[in-house]
């Protein structure tokens, strides 16, 4: 009986540490913990569990760019705060389960601060990267752009305010090494001989759905394929490297990092 005492004490610790998840709590419109401790509450919170995808100063990478005066998911402190606590549904962002409301308070805290480093200077014409962008990179043949081009790829409409200039150049010479989340190159083998690679869209125990490179897709019954490949870390996207000059990938760097979405 002592130890299921310990045991359910121990639960009860843990209950009480997650307030950030309890569904009455009233979030303040603005941050209430602002104080010089509080933000170093934030950093270290920061350094340990989003620099990793953010980068160690918010200049993006695997996740989004923070160092910026306005986040479009989280303009002010009240969304910034439920961004944090609830991570955000069809992305990468996880929400923070194990976070007092406290700690995400000075976490906001110092994600705000970000915004005010200087911005990321990026080399570049983005007028010639846009050009590229629509004729020699072809870039629409497999990602859409403002409701134009292909579902292959990741959307690129808001693609710079959630990488950075070094992430996207990275893409353009070694896609390999920045393969996004939940992109699965498959390459499928039906029964009467067709051989189709392509994008994975969804997977169940019975069927798979698959994008191919032209950007037409199709669902099979597992059955019916011959052979099935999941190509874990490739990538249908081809290197620029030796496609374009390095003042194009510059360019076409620059036009990429400048798009923000819709106003």
């Amino acid at each position: 009986m002592r130890l299921l005492g310990m045991i359910l004490a121990g639960a009860m610790a843990l209950v009480a540490q997650v307030d950030s998840a309890d569904p009455e709590y009233v979030i303040p419109k603005e941050n209430p913990f602002t104080a010089p401790a509080d933000l170093k509450g934030g950093e270290r919170s920061f350094l340990g569990q989003c620099a990793r995808c953010h980068g160690p100063k918010g200049e993006g990478g695997l996740g989004a760019v923070l160092a910026q005066p306005r986040l479009r998911h989280a303009p002010d402190d009240e969304s910034l705060f439920k961004v944090i606590r609830d991570g955000v549904k069809g992305t990468e962002m996880p929400a923070a389960f194990t976070m007092t409301s406290r700690e995400v308070w000075q976490l906001a805290g110092y994600v705000r601060s970000l915004g005010r480093l200087a911005p990321e200077t990026v080399p570049g014409d983005p007028r010639r990267g846009q050009e590229l962008y629509r004729t020699k990179g072809k870039c629409g043949q497999c990602h859409i752009l403002g409701g134009q081009g292909e579902n292959v790829g990741p959307e690129l409409t808001d693609i710079g305010e959630r990488r950075n200039a070094r992430y996207l150049r990275e893409s353009l010479l070694e896609p390999e090494a920045a393969v996004p989340d939940g992109f699965l190159q498959l390459r499928v083998t039906t029964k009467d001989g067709r051989r189709i690679t392509g994008v994975r869209l969804g997977e169940d125990t019975f069927t798979i759905q698959l994008t191919d490179l032209n950007g037409r897709t199709y669902s099979f019954l597992k059955q019916e394929l011959k052979d099935l490949q999941k190509d874990t870390g490739k990538s249908p996207m081809p290197s620029y490297r030796g496609i374009l000059a390095p003042a194009e990938v510059d360019d076409l760097v620059a036009y990429l990092a400048s798009l923000r979405g819709n106003p």
